[in-house]
């Protein structure tokens, strides 16, 4: 990232000139203290982006303008033909959550003169870089993207933060790519569900979610549940960690690895369940479990239904609406000004406090 955008400002700056020779890989590795692999990928990125040439045997160049595939990147609506249009892309229109904030957004955003494109990547990385490609290929003004599960990295979205292009992450960032992002505050959610379940007197509270790496909106919720039993003195005891759940809601895997857990905890009273909260409901009134006064049960996100369940679910309930208007304000306001500093926006989450949470009661033999 900093090689490419040391090249970027020199040919942007008008330092190095169409056809100027730029350092060599052995200059640049020894400026930036890294191996020439990864100078490589750097000029490898740039080469494909037509931004600089190769000639064999004498060096890498600067592209002329005309040349640059990188005119895709460039801003809209600075130009008299602009389509006042905006790619929003999901991976997947299935969750009341989802749904609310991107109903807000396409309102919003058409309340501004914009027309919206949604695109579902179904938590495909491959689909998500062919998507970007195809939206910046139709000439929108900006993207607002809501990143695929377990996803770290995304080369498309690197090039376009690198390149100003007004773009803006809903619901989770990545690390170390400085972009504009508007999540759920998940360490504060995740400490204020945890701290609940303490305050009602539970001490040994299990977890339970799909697989974390990749996907900050999760790591944050773990952070924020051990930050909680970390301030009550509770030893974090990862024994009581189910984090290998898949994302589908009724799928059989899922039961019977739940199934498992519960079986092998016994001694757990309360729960605080990430994702795949219906499942896990279920799955402990199948066992057996009266909830709460066997087993105390807290959420992240709500249900559409959740009052005509047989026990009412606790849940910190996402600010959908309001991550909407975060977003949409972001991206037009980057839009008319892309050189404006990017930032990260974090909305408190609300606790909504249901049948399924009780106080903890020692249980007589």
């Amino acid at each position: 990232m900093q090689i490419r955008q040391y090249i970027m400002d020199n040919i942007q700056q008008k330092k190095w000139k169409p056809n100027d020779k730029i350092p060599s890989e052995n200059e640049l590795a020894e400026q930036f203290k890294v191996s020439r692999i990864t100078v490589k990928k750097a000029l490898d990125s740039l080469v494909e982006e037509g931004i600089i040439y190769r000639i064999q045997g004498r060096g890498s160049f600067v592209a002329k303008e005309e040349d640059s595939e990188n005119i895709i990147y460039q801003n809209k609506v600075s130009q008299q033909n602009s389509n006042k249009l905006i790619a929003c892309i999901i991976p997947r229109l299935n969750s009341q959550f989802i749904t609310i904030m991107v109903g807000e957004i396409e309102k919003l955003l058409s309340q501004h003169g914009y027309r919206v494109i949604l695109c579902q990547t179904y938590d495909s990385q491959q689909l998500e870089t062919q998507t970007l490609k195809e939206v910046l290929r139709l000439g929108v003004d900006g993207i607002i993207i809501y990143p695929a599960e377990g996803e770290t990295y995304n080369e498309e979205i690197l090039k376009l933060t690198i390149e100003k292009f007004p773009l803006v992450l809903i619901d989770r960032y990545f690390r170390g790519i400085g972009a504009n992002s508007v999540c759920t505050d998940n360490i504060l959610g995740a400490y204020e569900a945890t701290k609940h379940l303490l305050d009602l007197g539970h001490a040994k509270i299990g977890i339970i979610s799909s697989i974390p790496e990749g996907t900050t909106s999760i790591e944050d919720r773990i952070k924020g549940f051990e930050k909680a039993l970390t301030e009550y003195n509770i030893p974090i005891d990862h024994h009581l960690y189910l984090l290998d759940l898949t994302l589908g809601e009724h799928d059989n895997t899922n039961k019977d690895k739940i199934r498992d857990f519960l079986s092998n905890h016994r001694d757990i009273t309360a729960l605080f369940v990430i994702n795949n909260g219906l499942t896990v409901m279920e799955v402990a009134l199948e066992m057996g479990y009266t909830i709460p006064q066997d087993l105390s049960i807290i959420m992240f996100d709500d249900y559409e239904f959740s009052h005509l369940l047989k026990v009412p679910p606790t849940c910190m309930r996402q600010q959908e609406k309001l991550l909407g208007q975060e977003a949409v304000k972001l991206i037009i306001s980057t839009i008319e000004n892309p050189l404006q500093k990017r930032q990260q926006i974090f909305v408190p989450p609300k606790l909504i406090v249901r049948s399924s949470t009780a106080p903890f009661k020692v249980k007589s033999n």
